[in-house]
């Protein structure tokens, strides 16, 4: 399972009717691009680098796991940098202004990556439509940050970057080659010959029906780290806790099968649920007959914690860690060098 539907897999009957939508959809973008890269749009640059991570297709590839890899990296160099997002919020309610996020924000009011990406990077966080606005109020918050960090934001070009990283997911390369809403494209693969990175999730293997162009690649891979419970995260466990147990999984992110093979190759046996991605989590959505025990991944837990206090003991998150080859760090830090030379 991809985590798509079959007509963004295949060319299907459907994929037919839709593709010249697809094809409309592909000249607005190429236009929008144009204009960008010609000036007509301005870009707007910031008084400190930008670097954006991001992808071409519609779904989970990884980015939020990568963003915690960097900032770390970024730190270890000597930078202090921020987080940007535009923070999902699939009932449309919460503010669109430019606003912080902070470890104990209700996701449903600001997103649940944005929320977990204030609990594990120890960096400011901020959210908003307009990414421009959101780094300058961050910045204005924060003026010792000297870095912004783009969760997403690939499409957003009235950003303007010193460095864009894509991030490929190798299961699903770029699905069946189309652009939205005959394949998951969000852009035409040709996009990825401008960045400066592309990141391929799944230790690395290129995926085959993915185009890859000429640019330096890096594997990235997820190690898991230990179960901890919703209700007190302090209070962790290895799969080993769970042997015996009827355990149900839950998975709402772009690819669940990501987090379902994590899980199997930890050895643990579960009945799995796949819920869309964001799905907003209410009272009950993961109450499951013959259950001892409920696990999640961290961008779920975030959402569903304020329901696990009913029942403390059952429900669990896993934690992952991003594992990327060493020469990405170097690179990007060369850059940001770089950048602060020619001021």
């Amino acid at each position: 399972m991809s985590g798509y539907p079959p007509s963004w897999t295949r060319v299907t009957a459907l994929t037919v009717l839709l593709i010249p939508v697809s094809w409309l959809y592909r000249i607005v973008v190429a236009v929008r691009r144009a204009l960008y890269a010609t000036g007509i749009l301005r870009r707007v640059r910031l008084p400190v680098p930008v670097i954006v991570v991001g992808n071409i297709s519609v779904g989970g590839t990884g980015k939020t796991p990568l963003v915690l890899w960097l900032v770390e990296r970024l730190r270890a160099a000597g930078f202090a940098p921020g987080i940007v997002s535009r923070g999902y919020i699939p009932s449309g309610a919460g503010a669109r202004e430019p606003r912080a996020v902070g470890i104990k924000d209700d996701a449903a009011w600001c997103g649940d990556e944005p929320v977990l990406l204030a609990r594990r990077s120890a960096c400011p966080v901020w959210i908003g439509a307009d990414r421009v606005a959101v780094a300058r109020a961050l910045l204005a918050a924060h003026p010792q940050c000297d870095v912004i960090v783009s969760d997403d934001g690939l499409q957003h070009y009235r950003l303007a970057r010193d460095a864009e990283i894509a991030v490929v997911d190798g299961a699903r390369g770029h699905g069946n080659g189309l652009l939205l809403p005959a394949g998951p494209l969000r852009e035409p693969p040709s996009r990825l010959r401008g960045v400066d990175a592309v990141v391929i999730r799944n230790d690395g293997v290129p995926p085959v029906n993915a185009r890859l162009p000429d640019v330096p690649r890096f594997a990235m891979s997820m190690t898991a780290g230990p179960f901890y419970r919703l209700h007190d995260p302090q209070h962790t466990a290895d799969v080993n806790a769970f042997h015996g147990q009827r355990v149900h999984a839950a998975a709402g992110i772009g690819n669940p099968e990501h987090f379902f093979n994590t899980l199997k190759t930890a050895g643990l046996a579960f009945t799995p649920h796949t819920f869309p991605d964001h799905h907003p989590y209410t009272q009950g959505d993961l109450d499951f007959a013959a259950c001892d025990a409920v696990v999640m991944t961290e961008k779920d837990a975030v959402k569903y914690e304020h329901y696990a206090a009913a029942a403390p003991e059952k429900y669990w998150a896993l934690g992952v860690v991003a594992q990327v080859d060493g020469g990405l760090a170097p690179l990007l830090i060369k850059r940001l060098h770089d950048r602060q030379k020619s001021r």
